[in-house]
């Protein structure tokens, strides 16, 4: 079956949490919830992403991903989808990388390992699930979940080794569109605001 040119993916990092707000990881074994602030800003999304005819909606299954697809308008479609889970930090988690430093000089989650966690490589199978659902399914897609993971999934996307993901800076509360330029798999929006992104 040829592949959907026009199909476009979207991506949604979850907007703020008390934890990115300090640098913890906050991993697939923390459910914190989003700041105030974080729930103003996964409101703005909503004018933007509500409005879409998504083929297929996925979101992770944590209280911030879910809480940031309920205020942008998507919840009610949404399947939760686990492979979009957050990295899981193993010891990591909660730990800011100056605290992981201390004992672990150097240490990046791209670069050295997360005891009792993931390997970048593990993630980025997951990634290749959620890549594979999405361009199975009709129509645009729509991806809500965290940092790090999004971030392996672009690199996937891309055909990148998931250290890669640390070229691709993400904010909390933005939106990102995967796609097609011609058959090549491509970026065309990145870590935007929803005033950047044209539905």
């Amino acid at each position: 079956m040829p592949q959907d040119h026009s199909k476009r993916i979207w991506l949604l990092r979850h907007a703020q949490t008390e934890w990115s707000l300090n640098g913890r990881h906050t991993g697939s074994r923390s459910d914190i919830p989003l700041t105030p602030e974080g729930e103003e800003k996964a409101r703005d999304l909503e004018p933007i992403v509500s409005k879409i005819d998504f083929g297929l909606v996925l979101v992770s299954p944590m209280k911030r991903t879910l809480r940031t697809a309920e205020l942008a308008g998507l919840l009610d479609r949404a399947e939760r989808e686990p492979d979009l889970l957050e990295w899981d930090y193993g010891d990591y988690d909660g730990v800011t990388t100056q605290e992981i430093r201390k004992t672990d000089p150097g240490w990046t989650v791209w670069t050295h390992s997360c005891p009792n966690g993931e390997t970048g490589e593990q993630v980025a199978a997951r990634a290749r699930n959620v890549i594979d659902r999405a361009i199975a399914a009709e129509g645009d897609v729509a991806l809500i979940s965290h940092g790090h993971y999004l971030r392996v999934l672009c690199a996937t996307w891309l055909h990148l080794a998931p250290q890669h993901g640390a070229d691709f800076n993400l904010s909390t509360g933005t939106v990102s569109l995967l796609g097609f330029e011609h058959e090549y798999r491509t970026i065309l929006h990145w870590n935007e605001r929803v005033t950047g992104v044209s539905s």
